[in-house]
């Protein structure tokens, strides 16, 4: 019996070693580095040393799986060699059957599964001793990495070549967020505002400007009560000034000056020259990316510019709200509707759009996957897929959701029906 005693004694521990390897391998590979590197910068110790496992993954597995084979072939030999002795010709098939039970349920699930419940807390728990283990299997582990590099060496694999297929951290931020929203512990303003800012960095000045086309300026031939009048009705704080063509832009009028001076002469401003307002125009290229356009605004303490083409041609428009809009999404005003007008739900499920909606917007409202990459607008969108100018009427199925062309005015598409697929994938074609 004291052998037998002795055996069961050394299997338990070999056991309870085997269960502190699995259980530390599934806590630091899915322990948050984020709240580790917050944990540690709070003064954690034990977050330290997470953080130095985690920085070299490589070391810290190969020290895991090299003390879990070895308890676990020890146990067994153990257990075989304790049976030969009273149960001789069956120990070898009772031992593999016995341990194979004894690993798999105490070794390998139940550790296992209280690592994945509670990550943090057992990652915590077992970084130290975790960390001394790797220092004493440290010559062990180089040299099985020296001959797993060899062994790969033979089938072409380099060491030097290797880079590991990280998901980038915008990306991941960005899916995370998502998962926790189709969860429902991330609500949908959130999730939009963050995916904002991820797309500061990939995002065009030309993706959020407003279109040359659409830009609301004066002319500055006009009588100063009439270009007075001009600005008030532009509801705009700055309004582009123009002289000779629409196009050549001489000055941005701020509205609180031109306020300002009509206060100051008590409405006297037949004879005032309002143009002498007028801001020098700061141009800025199509190209620039937004994340570079929002700290030259703050560098600048500039809100306003107008944007050209790379041949100095003007295109358009782009303002410090617009950004901020991209980013928390547009703050409608008190006497605003909610949803913005460009988009009207219609009865059977459709939604009548302004084709000059951008298409990043009508995702925002609408929580559609539209494309966006080779167009801006959403009648954009409609013409590059069609290679050519839709005539009104014309019905289009593109990517699961049917367009619909309402309105045309020459080249440019005005109004569109959209139709998204229904909940089983099919298409519904509006009705006329």
């Amino acid at each position: 019996m004291d052998g037998l005693a002795l055996a069961i004694s050394a299997i338990v521990f070999l056991m309870l070693c085997s269960a502190f390897f699995s259980a530390s391998e599934t806590a630091l590979t899915a322990v948050s580095r984020g709240r580790m590197f917050q944990l540690e910068r709070d003064g954690s110790r034990a977050a330290a040393n997470v953080n130095a496992l985690l920085a070299n993954r490589e070391r810290f597995i190969g020290a895991v799986l090299l003390g879990n084979t070895f308890v676990n072939i020890l146990a067994s030999s153990i257990a075989t060699s304790a049976l030969e002795t009273r149960l001789p010709g069956n120990a070898v098939v009772i031992a593999t059957l016995a341990m194979t039970v004894l690993i798999l349920v105490f070794a390998e699930v139940m550790p296992k599964t209280v690592a994945i419940t509670q990550t943090d807390r057992v990652a915590l728990l077992v970084a130290r001793p975790l960390s001394g283990v790797v220092t004493v299997f440290a010559p062990a582990i180089n040299a099985v990495q020296f001959v797993v590099w060899k062994a790969l060496w033979l089938f072409g694999i380099r060491q030097q070549g290797m880079q590991t297929a990280l998901v980038p951290p915008h990306e991941e931020i960005r899916g995370t967020v998502e998962l926790h929203h189709v969860e429902g512990t991330v609500e949908r303003e959130h999730r939009d505002m963050i995916g904002g800012v991820l797309d500061l960095r990939e995002l065009r000045i030309a993706d959020i400007m407003t279109h040359r086309k659409n830009m609301v300026t004066v002319d500055a031939a006009l009588p100063p009560r009439a270009l007075f009048d001009a600005v008030l009705e532009t509801h705009h704080m700055r309004v582009p000034v123009w002289k000779g063509e629409t196009e050549n832009i001489i000055g941005i009028l701020n509205l609180r000056d031109v306020v300002r001076v009509y206060a100051e002469r008590g409405g006297a401003i037949d004879d005032f020259d309002f143009v002498s307002l007028a801001q020098p125009v700061w141009y800025v290229p199509e190209t620039t990316g937004l994340e570079e356009q929002l700290e030259a605004f703050r560098a600048r303490k500039s809100r306003f510019a107008l944007v050209v083409d790379e041949y100095g041609d003007l295109q358009g428009l782009v303002t410090f709200e617009d950004i901020v809009d991209e980013i928390f999404g547009e703050v409608p005003d008190q006497d605003q509707a909610k949803e913005p007008s460009g988009i009207r739900p219609q009865p059977d499920g459709s939604f009548n759009i302004d084709g000059r909606m951008a298409i990043r917007d009508v995702n925002r409202v609408l929580e559609w996957d539209l494309p966006d990459e080779e167009a801006t607008t959403i009648a954009g969108l409609v013409i590059h897929e069609a290679r050519a100018i839709p005539e009104v009427g014309q019905r289009f199925a593109f990517y699961g959701y049917m367009f619909e062309i309402l309105r045309r005015q020459r080249n440019q598409i005005t109004a569109l029906r959209v139709t998204p697929p229904k909940p089983d994938g099919a298409v519904a074609l509006p009705s006329p």
